[in-house]
């Protein structure tokens, strides 16, 4: 037997040896079809599709239903046929699906047909690969190349309220529920609606059929050619078919069942405009300013670019539960119900500007984005950036006079200069093999891809001229029509228009100088000497301490074209093109220089002691001879660069000093962005009473001037940005404790609460004063406000009394909010992360936020950790952070939520960290400071 058994395990050897080879040779087949760049593993494992199918066109049939099945609940079934073409040999189909419950049939329901009489290999096997979310088809032979092949699937999934794919939204009309089935593709959610290849470059026409309840209206992105009634299963239904689509991106997929109905305007360019909503926003005329701004700003497109818009129809549609602000579904648009219906009623000039500048930034993406496509998310700042930056344009051409252009240094500049000064900041393109994941695209979708983008194509537009800028665009958008690009087309395209223009002069190459901006994180601080007319720039970071660990192959030094001007206010540019320079012209005797005039760079600027004085000296003088918007520079600049070292605590608040006098709302807006830091450093502690002292000293002159030219606050100041003042006079001066503003807000409240039926807070006022008049009441005006929002019928009205019931002063009433928070019959999922960061911005809920989101991360996670706002719910419950002991109870809670995880929001715990850091130092450095100023200030009189 010894012999027998040693023989026996001989041969078992022998046969382990020839499986394991076989199943080598097998695997190495499946994977062959990947990209050789790539680390040797199975083609299932890539996040990244092989490229060796192409598809050319999808037909997709989808019924979902809009009431529960007996399992209780929503869900869809469907039919899809892809056409695809072999473009490498391959015996494996990967195609992305994720989350659907593909029929059994002896195996998924899955048919693969040649489409040129030549034989099929048969499917062996048919699996889902949950990780990679891919629809695993391994055949019995090889594909061949250049000829098409057609695979059907067939599916159903559930119609769920996750707000990603395809998924249900709900609502009640006259005390009826009502679902709307509609969807999210962006960015990686179309393969949760059917099998796709679910990735931009990967283009095709989608031919769409809907089936859903008689009586129902069905959209997709083509404009419907026809409907039929009939009967399915005993069940009688409508069938609605769609004209095909263009060539486009799986993203951009739509599709709507609703009760809903539309307003509509002759066609625009043979577009016809439709918005839809519930029809009781409909038939209150709320997407009437929608319908008539989408005109306008149509046509300007069609003339920006000099194309014509692509489709046949715009649809827009105002959603209840939608997690974006709006997405750019190609002749689609999905929108918040906020972001598209306005009533000037109940509507403020805010929501009004909101609605503008949405609809023109989805506009915009009809032909930057959706003709032209980025061949991956790691450019997705080229999109979302240009959409913005020219979301500027097409609402300052239908709303001229709100002045609208220089708004974007307050939203966006700004904003993206505070982000981008963390060492834990990331440039504007990585490498695109950096990016796979879906969590890792969905953190693309932040501020340096939006507002950063914005800024440095702004900045582009200015030193090329505007007029060569859209030359060069419209080339590009010509050549790459219905196609992908990476961002380096755009600069080529743009350098044409240079090279044909002899009038416009640049130092360097398009793409040399973009390089810099666009590869590596960050931006300079550009200092200028007016002694010797010496010019520098350095790498400008929050915390200088920090260290930047990501490698630049241009050594954090940029190409900055530098506007300036002295004091004959003549504008001048002069190019820093290395770490030091000289520029006589900037060296003077008397006045003063001011660079980056109009804030058109994307850089910060600091200037030798006796400039800043001078600067100081004219504003507190004359503070208009210096451009409303450099104001706002020198204030932001000031308080950054004091919290970077670079500058004294106290000469940036000595700059503040002339503020009584200020009556243009963006030097005011940025003047309280950054004072706004040192109430949340200070709030809570003793410092702050002089803080508010000094502040109130500030703000009640302007108080008394709104007061004064609205005739005792019964007119509304007719400047567009003058009604945004006053909004921020009264928020401003009730919050530091202008008892004529206090009484103010509480009279307007009271009435009324005491006649519920009439609201004569004029709209733009009631954020402020809902706010105002709850943070001084108790329970009975949160129980007033509380019920206005349940009742509210426009979401704008809805978002002023969510965010005022976080003003409370009483805990328990806070404690009761964060738990509604999380509650979907209470408040609407979309807008659970932003009520949590309201109450934890209010000092009196920061802690409670702060502990409601460590004990419910499970669930939090579980629901929203891969939506791209995640990010805002760490940042915004850790923005009071700034003791040691809030250090390590972060750093405790990021080891322990570690095997959870972060999701979307990984990023953000490392700006988060380094932030905490930052503010212990300044407070460190800067508390007594602050306090010998504020004592100083606080003992002058008037």
């Amino acid at each position: 037997m010894g012999d027998v058994s040693k023989k026996l395990a001989k041969v078992a050897a022998v046969v382990v040896v020839v499986i394991i080879i076989v199943l080598c040779i097998v695997f190495g087949k499946w994977s062959s079809s990947k990209d050789t760049s790539q680390p040797r593993t199975l083609a299932w494992d890539n996040f990244r599709l092989p490229d060796s199918l192409l598809p050319k066109s999808y037909n997709v049939t989808l019924w979902p239903r809009l009431q529960k099945n007996k399992q209780g609940t929503y869900i869809f079934t469907g039919a899809s046929s892809v056409i695809f073409t072999c473009a490498k040999e391959t015996n494996l189909i990967l195609i992305h699906c994720h989350k659907l419950n593909l029929t059994m049939t002896n195996g998924f329901h899955a048919t693969l047909t040649s489409l040129g009489g030549e034989s099929t290999p048969s499917i062996i096997t048919t699996r889902l690969q949950e990780q990679t979310q891919y629809l695993v088809i391994q055949l019995n032979g090889n594909l061949a190349v250049g000829k098409f092949y057609s695979l059907k699937t067939k599916f159903k999934g559930e119609l769920a309220d996750d707000m990603e794919g395809f998924y249900r939204s709900e609502y009640e009309e006259d005390g009826v529920k009502k679902i709307v089935a509609t969807t999210q593709m962006q960015a990686t959610y179309a393969r949760k609606a059917f099998p796709c290849f679910d990735e931009p470059t990967m283009k095709a026409s989608f031919y769409i059929t809907i089936i859903h309840e008689r009586g129902t209206v069905a959209l997709s992105n083509g404009m419907d050619i026809e409907s039929v009634n009939m009967t399915i299963n005993n069940e009688t239904v409508t069938r609605t078919t769609f004209e095909p689509t263009p060539q486009m991106s799986t993203y951009l997929l739509a599709f709507i069942v609703s009760d809903y109905t539309y307003i509509s305007s002759a066609k625009k360019d043979n577009a016809l405009i439709r918005i839809w909503a519930r029809r009781k926003a409909i038939s209150r005329r709320q997407g009437q300013y929608a319908l008539n701004v989408t005109g306008q700003i149509l046509q300007f497109f069609v003339n920006y670019y000099k194309s014509p818009y692509p489709l046949s129809k715009s649809d827009q549609v105002a959603l209840p539960d939608f997690q974006a602000g709006a997405m750019e579904n190609w002749g689609l648009i999905t929108y918040r119900e906020s972001s598209l219906l306005y009533d000037s009623a109940i509507s403020s000039n805010g929501n009004k500007e909101r609605v503008a500048t949405v609809i023109a930034h989805e506009l915009a993406h009809m032909w930057f984005g959706n003709l032209v496509t980025l061949k991956w998310w790691n450019d997705l700042w080229l999109n979302e950036g240009f959409a913005t930056y020219v979301s500027y344009l097409g609402v300052d051409y239908a709303a001229p006079a709100w002045n609208i252009n220089d708004l974007i240094v307050l939203y966006d500049v700004h904003k993206a200069l505070a982000f981008d000064s963390l060492a834990s900041s990331h440039p504007l393109s990585s490498k695109a093999e950096s990016i796979n994941k879906p969590e890792e695209i969905s953190q693309m979708f932040n501020t340096i891809s939006y507002s950063k983008g914005a800024a440095v194509l702004r900045m582009l537009s200015a030193f090329l001229t505007e007029s060569v800028f859209v030359k060069g665009l419209r080339t590009y958008l010509s050549e790459f029509a219905f196609k992908n690009t990476i961002a380096s087309d755009l600069w080529n395209h743009l350098q044409r228009a240079v090279d044909q223009s002899p009038n416009i002069t640049i130092p360097r190459k398009v793409t040399e100088i973009m390089d810099r901006w666009v590869l590596q994180m960050g931006y300079p601080v550009v200092t200028i000497n007016t002694h010797t007319g010496a010019v520098s720039q350095q790498h400008f970071l929050l915390d200088p301490d920090s260290k930047v660990d990501r490698p630049s192959e241009f050594k954090y030094k940029w190409f900055v074209p530098v506007q300036w001007m002295d004091s004959s206010r003549v504008v001048k540019t002069f190019w820093l093109l290395k770490a030091t320079d000289t520029h006589k012209a900037m060296k003077i005797n008397t006045g003063w220089v001011l660079a980056n005039v109009h804030m058109s760079g994307y850089f910060r600027v600091n200037y030798d002691t006796d400039n800043w004085e001078q600067l100081l000296t004219q504003l507190i003088n004359n503070h208009k001879v210096i451009p409303p918007i450099n104001r706002a520079q020198i204030l932001d600049d000031a308080f950054n660069l004091a919290r970077a070292k670079i500058l004294s605590t106290t000469l940036a608040m000595r700059l503040t000093k002339y503020l009584s006098k200020e009556r243009e709302y963006i030097p005011w807006a940025s003047a309280i962005n950054n004072l706004d830091y040192f109430i949340l450093m200070f709030d809570g502690s003793k410092e702050y009473a002089p803080l508010k002292e000094y502040l109130k000293k500030l703000v009640t002159p302007l108080f008394a001037y709104l007061k004064n030219i609205t005739k005792n606050w019964t007119q509304v100041p007719a400047g567009h940005t003058d009604q945004y003042l006053q909004v921020t006079a009264i928020r401003r001066a009730c919050r530091l404790g202008l008892q004529d503003c206090q009484r103010l807000t509480k009279d307007w409240f009271n009435k009324w609460m005491q006649n519920q039926a009439i609201n004569r807070i004029h709209p733009n006022l009631r954020g402020a004063v809902y706010c105002s008049a709850i943070e001084a009441g108790g329970r009975q005006e949160w129980d007033f406000g509380w019920k206005m929002f349940q009742n509210a019928s426009v979401a704008a009205e809805a978002d002023k009394l969510r965010f005022s019931l976080s003003c409370t002063k009483d805990q328990s009433l806070l404690k009761r909010y964060l738990d509604y928070a999380l509650d979907a019959n209470k408040i609407r999922k979309q807008d659970a992360i932003s009520t949590i960061v309201y109450i934890a911005s209010n000092v009196e809920g920061s802690k409670l936020a702060w502990d409601f989101v460590k004990r419910n991360w499970d669930r939090i996670f579980a629901e929203f950790g891969g939506v791209s706002s995640f990010s805002y719910l760490i940042n915004g419950v850790t923005q009071r952070f700034s003791t040691d002991y809030d250090l390590k109870q972060f750093q405790k809670f990021k080891e322990e939520k570690s095997k959870t995880g972060f999701g979307s929001g990984t990023l953000a715990l490392e700006q988060v960290m380094e932030k905490i850091k930052a503010n212990i130092k300044w407070l460190a450095k800067n508390k007594a400071e602050v306090m010998q100023f504020l004592k100083k200030e606080n003992s002058q009189k008037g």
